[in-house]
């Protein structure tokens, strides 16, 4: 069966399911498109309209979540844990970094300085809540790389952009998630999700957003 995701250059999404794919060593096409002027056959084949979409043969897989699972069902090298409660808390964790996505597409949209911090503090407070979860690493769960951190590696990207604009300090006094940071972004797999361009692209969008954000980068 050949497999084809179709990305978007900047969806951490997608960046999710090629991390999932590259774990587990497994032969991909990667196709972009513009989700500005989605061609015909994108929104026959994706019913939400969205990024990622899994082509297995003809047959299309949409959401992340859903391409992971089928991934972990299909293919080897699983990356969820065997104990089904340890599992479960995982794809809970998960979801929690899908929050904190929504939160940061909050920040990079905020118009004023008022909402912009108050995403700031939003953020903040979600790492702290992670930071007595974390036992070990390097990575979520310890020495095994996991689905919870195939989720992560995108939202810490961010990070890397939002650092070189300004010191925000979302990581100051949290030592566990700061080094889970480094460990994610030293993965071969993390690393190569996406274009080595990606930080322009992302500075670039940014920029265009007309909100706070886009002030402070010069």
């Amino acid at each position: 069966m050949s497999l084809k995701l179709v990305s978007h250059y900047l969806c951490p999404y997608v960046q999710r399911a090629i991390i999932a794919l590259s774990e587990k060593q497994v032969p991909f096409e990667r196709e972009y498109i513009d989700l500005g002027n989605k061609p015909d056959w994108f929104v026959k084949k994706s019913p939400l309209g969205k990024t990622p979409l899994l082509l297995a043969d003809d047959a299309a897989i949409f959401e992340s979540a859903v391409i992971v699972e089928y991934l972990e069902d299909t293919q080897q090298n699983p990356l969820h844990p065997r104990d089904a409660l340890e599992r479960a808390q995982h794809r809970a964790w998960v979801e929690y970094g899908s929050s904190i996505l929504n939160d940061i597409a909050g920040l990079y949209s905020a118009k004023d300085k008022a909402s912009f911090d108050l995403h700031v503090t939003k953020i903040k407070d979600k790492f702290a809540r992670l930071e007595p979860i974390l036992n070990g690493g390097p990575f979520f769960a310890g020495d095994k790389f996991s689905v919870v951190d195939a989720a992560f590696g995108p939202i810490f990207r961010y990070f890397d952009v939002f650092d070189v604009i300004e010191d925000f300090g979302f990581f100051t006094g949290l030592p566990k998630i700061s080094a889970w940071r480094a460990a994610l972004t030293e993965r071969p797999s993390v690393m190569n999700a996406v274009a080595p361009e990606y930080p322009t692209q992302l500075r670039s969008f940014l920029k265009k957003r007309e909100s706070y954000i886009s002030t402070k980068i010069h």
